[in-house]
């Protein structure tokens, strides 16, 4: 089998420029590139992956540990991700967890291992002392708000947000409102649950828990929250919901119950993708796509620059108005 040393004795170049070649160095001019590429293919030769890896100390490749890979919610920030991804030339490895602890631990022992570059956790279970511990073995970054944690974190304004979307609630004669939810007891949903348990209490409402529901993630989740409803007495004059597919789910099943957006039932959805706009959702989104992209820089430059310091952005938030909520006043 071919080797650098015969390679560059062929095309008539240092091995030192056979290797900026294999490698994808910019510094090396087009007619010596031609030369040593035309001589690999002549050989059929082919790099010794592992080995590569270790003199450069890099694999190339970034872990994504996410819960579910087919929700849109999870899926939407994943072109910036990507986009990022091959403009530096890296491939991006995906951790499907389940919110499975041991799933988590796998992908945080591939970064101690160094078998990845760094970590993207996009939502996890496992708690932040466990992962700190990882730390020192690469870079990790939180799609949430990690605090006084020594982790970088993309973020969004939630609580801000969801105050933002039951003001405007309120602010059209609304005072029974309901919440739907993902994770009853995550990081992001605790901050939710505050800013929508303020806003209740400063018009002299509470929370009903009647009104309230959790693991909403999808369409059959959304009619299964407007069945249960409509078999109260007292009904919510509007619902903040927390994605679209469930806004949808909720629309669909209650005509059928004759329960109709807005004429019924107000609905903000707190997610905003193309679905939103073809159902006129009233909705409450975020910039994810730019979110993806931003989470892959602050990665890589911990990758390039180990000594980078921590950094937290907190991404603004948009709110675009439609047709499903109704005034009361």
């Amino acid at each position: 089998m071919a080797n650098i040393k015969q390679i560059a004795e062929l095309s008539g170049v240092s091995v030192t420029t056979v290797s900026r070649v294999l490698n994808n160095h910019p510094y090396v001019s087009r007619e010596k590139r031609e030369a040593v590429l035309e001589v690999v293919r002549k050989l059929n030769y082919s790099q010794n992956v592992n080995a590569v890896h270790l003199v450069k100390g890099r694999t190339q490749m970034i872990g994504i540990l996410l819960p579910y890979m087919n929700q849109p919610f999870f899926t939407s920030f994943m072109k910036g991700l990507a986009d990022e991804a091959l403009k530096h030339q890296y491939n991006l490895i995906f951790f499907q967890s389940d919110y499975r602890e041991q799933e988590e631990l796998r992908a945080l022992d591939m970064l101690k291992m160094k078998q990845i570059d760094g970590l993207i956790i996009v939502s996890k279970a496992v708690p932040w002392h466990v992962v700190e511990e990882y730390a020192a073995y690469g870079p990790i970054v939180a799609f949430e708000d990690t605090g006084e944690q020594t982790i970088s974190s993309v973020s969004f304004d939630h609580y801000n947000s969801y105050m933002h979307a039951m003001d405007y609630f309120i602010q059209r004669g609304h005072r029974h409102i309901g919440l739907t939810l993902a994770r009853e007891h995550s990081f992001n949903s605790g901050i939710r649950k505050r800013a929508f348990s303020d806003a209740l209490e400063r018009i002299g409402e509470r929370p009903r828990k009647e009104w309230m529901f959790y693991q909403c993630y999808d369409i059959a989740k959304g009619a299964e929250v407007i069945r249960s409803l409509a078999k109260l007495e007292e009904l919510p004059t509007a619902m903040l919901a927390s994605g679209d597919e469930i806004a949808a789910g909720m629309m669909l099943e209650g005509r059928k119950l004759g329960i109709k957006v807005p004429d019924q039932m107000s609905i903000i959805s707190c997610e905003n993708l193309p679905l939103a706009d073809v159902l006129e959702l009233t909705a409450l989104g975020h910039c994810n796509e730019e979110a993806g992209s931003l989470m892959f820089q602050v990665c890589y430059r911990k990758i390039i620059n180990p000594a980078e310091e921590t950094v937290k952005h907190k991404l603004p938030f948009q709110f675009v108005e439609r047709a499903s909520v109704q005034s009361l006043t």
